[in-house]
């Protein structure tokens, strides 16, 4: 049977992404590839600080307790050619095809081409290409652990999977240890997104863990608890990093930051578990539509605020950020359905065939 809350958790983690990056392209903590901030001081960033440190994990988390039920329906071989055709197309080919359009505007925002007038076309083109990779890094990272997880199944033989299904509450919660582990290695040094330990530990927990009814039965059954050291973790870090870089591995590499990360994330698993698992029109349509929301959402936020900040510089700050959330989500459910039609186009953005 399809996990219903699981759907709800991704799609409305989806929508918390779309909110942080419309505050985060007028923010005023990280300096780089912005617009800027409206004034020195913007209430509004703490949300950055709330959700930042959990809910790409969580979406990892999420993947990996999807990978296990997919298997259940695939064969090995179907899962990679399926997971190559809707990740790794549209992160490669895709930004050749289209990504360049988000690059071009990455690039404008930066000022990057007042240092590139002498840049020939070809490479510039490639240059922009790469600049416009912007949220794919998730589903680049995503395919990459799906192939080391068929590696690994051909080890473990799910021994090591029925091993994990004896998890208690304690348990899981001492996972906080490994996480925090996981955050100080295996990151790329310059670009801090590429945090291969941790993500790819939130994917094996994902899969190896909490895709297991009974373990999940046991969080929703304690969703009180948990919720509870999600909050009070969420308000100990607010108050103990903001102002600081919390995109920075001077923040992500903290003992606080990792403890947050762990159980905001069990915390709404747990929540969603016991109080998410139902459907209606809405939540049907808004999973549906949340991949062309993910995929396009920072693409509108970049062209609305680049022409909303150049065009309409006085605009209120309050009028501008709904602006631009408009323009981010129906620009993109918009966009998802023009290039839903268009062959072989929705193949390389889109990693779809129909």
């Amino acid at each position: 049977m399809r996990k219903t809350y699981l759907d709800n958790v991704r799609w409305i983690t989806v929508v918390l992404v779309v909110i942080y990056h419309v505050i985060y392209i007028f923010n005023g903590v990280v300096v780089h590839g912005i617009i800027g901030p409206f004034s020195e001081h913007q209430p509004q960033d703490t949300y950055q600080y709330i959700v930042y440190p959990w809910f790409m994990f969580l979406l990892f988390v999420v993947s990996g307790m999807s990978a296990r039920f997919e298997l259940g329906k695939r064969t090995e071989k179907e899962f990679i050619r399926v997971r190559t055709r809707k990740l790794l197309v549209p992160s490669t080919i895709g930004l050749l095809v289209f990504g360049w359009v988000l690059g071009y505007y990455n690039m404008l925002i930066s000022g990057a081409f007042d240092t590139m007038g002498n840049v020939p076309k070809p490479v510039l083109f490639l240059i922009m290409s790469v600049s416009g990779c912007g949220v794919l890094w998730y589903i680049q990272m995503l395919w990459i652990f799906s192939l080391i997880l068929v590696l690994i199944r051909k080890i473990e033989k799910d021994r090591f999977y029925n091993i994990c299904g004896k998890a208690n509450l304690l348990i899981v919660m001492l996972l906080v240890i490994p996480v925090y582990g996981a955050a100080q290695i295996l990151n790329t040094p310059m670009i801090v997104v590429y945090r291969f330990g941790i993500y790819g530990l939130g994917f094996l927990i994902g899969y190896f863990v909490l895709s297991h009814d009974v373990v999940m039965d046991r969080l929703g059954n304690n969703w009180l608890i948990l919720g509870i050291l999600a909050v009070v973790s969420c308000v100990a870090f607010v108050i103990l990093y903001i102002g600081q870089p919390y995109a920075d591995h001077v923040v992500l590499d903290t003992i606080m930051c990792n403890v947050y990360t762990w159980f905001g994330t069990i915390g709404i698993l747990a929540f969603m578990k016991k109080w998410g698992n139902f459907e209606n029109a809405f939540t049907k349509w808004m999973c549906k539509k949340s991949w062309g929301l993910y995929l396009f959402h920072y693409l509108m936020i970049a062209v609305s605020g680049w022409y909303l900040h150049t065009l309409c510089p006085d605009l209120a700050p309050v009028i501008v950020y709904l602006l631009v959330a408009i323009a981010a989500f129906a620009g993109s459910y918009l966009l998802y359905e023009i290039i839903s039609c268009i062959p072989f186009i929705r193949w390389c953005v889109l990693g779809i065939k129909k």
